[in-house]
């Protein structure tokens, strides 16, 4: 079988789990073969990739690779596209992922699809376009296939793989090495799951009504070990920071379940959630348009409703 290139997401050498959605995916269109792109790879990464099936794991591990963002790595994936002709490159649909898709895609005269939920054997993606409106199927018609894939799209299955470390020396080009990292400064971050990568997400909306209205919606996703998003409403009445915005403008989510609480359902909102496997929705309006997405919904006031969620929650865990 032809090999599939999986770029891992990695933070200080940790794995994280799109990766194994990646690889769980490469294993149904050919051999899946891990690129690691910068320091830090150890046995604990190695560990991660084999357990999700990878038979080979190319490590460029230069060090200096970190002081560059992004471009680094479609130099080395430019590279192996070039060495090892792989039927298609797979890459996390995050923003660093989708720019990395669109360098290497112009790097090697391919084309590229973004933000794809599934891939076929047959290397047909399947996308969800016009803000959740419409799916539609593509597939690239030159060059490699590069597809970048949204989180939580995919189930991660385990597969034991023998994840052979091959050493790979690339020389970065002068355009890659033109913007350099300076400085760092660690993100300050909480006990709950990226929002990104969350399998379970909570969410408010314009009817949460303030900044402290999201207490109650914090306490819901605790008590499932949710992450917490935000309509783009709330985030712009200062309720609660951007980073966490579901939405076209903010990020996309496709976790195994979604529970919007106060939120309208404008079509700038779902279509950054409208993939989720399963949606629940509680607002007090009925004739919201977010019903139309809902797979259990609550006509009722989230304040009292919510709270009585977690509680039965709480009671349980």
């Amino acid at each position: 079988m032809s090999e599939v290139l999986v770029l891992v997401e990695q933070q200080d050498g940790v794995v994280k789990k799109v990766t194994g959605e990646l690889l769980t995916l490469a294993r149904s269109l050919g051999t899946p073969s891990a690129v690691w792109v910068g320091p830090g790879y150890g046995d604990a990464a190695a560990a991660a990739l084999a357990e999700f099936g990878a038979a080979t794991v190319y490590v460029a591990g230069d060090a200096s690779f970190a002081d560059h963002p992004v471009a680094p790595k479609s130099d080395v994936l430019a590279q192996l596209v070039s060495e090892k002709a792989p039927c298609a490159v797979l890459v996390a649909s995050t923003a660093d992922g989708k720019e990395a898709a669109g360098r290497l895609a112009v790097r090697t005269n391919s084309g590229v699809i973004t933000d794809a939920v599934a891939v076929s054997a047959d290397l047909i993606a399947t996308q969800s376009v016009f803000g959740g409106s419409t799916v539609v199927h593509s597939q690239v018609t030159s060059g490699t296939p590069i597809f970048t894939v949204r989180p939580n799209s995919v189930a991660p299955e385990a597969a034991t793989g023998a994840a052979v470390r091959v050493d790979v020396t690339v020389a970065l080009s002068a355009s890659t090495t033109k913007a350099k990292v300076i400085g760092r400064t660690a993100a300050v971050k909480g006990g709950r799951p990226e929002l990104a990568e969350a399998a379970i997400v909570v969410s408010g909306g314009r009817g949460v009504g303030s900044a402290e209205g999201f207490g109650v919606i914090e306490g819901l996703a605790d008590a499932l070990h949710a992450a917490v998003g935000a309509s783009r409403a709330a985030t712009d009445a200062g309720w609660y920071p951007h980073q966490y915005q579901v939405g076209q403008t903010g990020k996309t989510v496709s976790p195994q379940l979604y529970i919007a609480n106060g939120i309208s359902g404008a079509i700038q909102h779902r279509a950054g959630m409208q993939t989720s496997k399963t949606i629940v929705v509680v607002n007090k309006d009925p004739e919201a348009p977010i019903f139309e997405l809902a797979d259990y919904a609550v006509v009722g006031d989230l304040f009292q409703v919510v709270p009585q969620l977690t509680e039965e929650i709480s009671k349980r865990a």
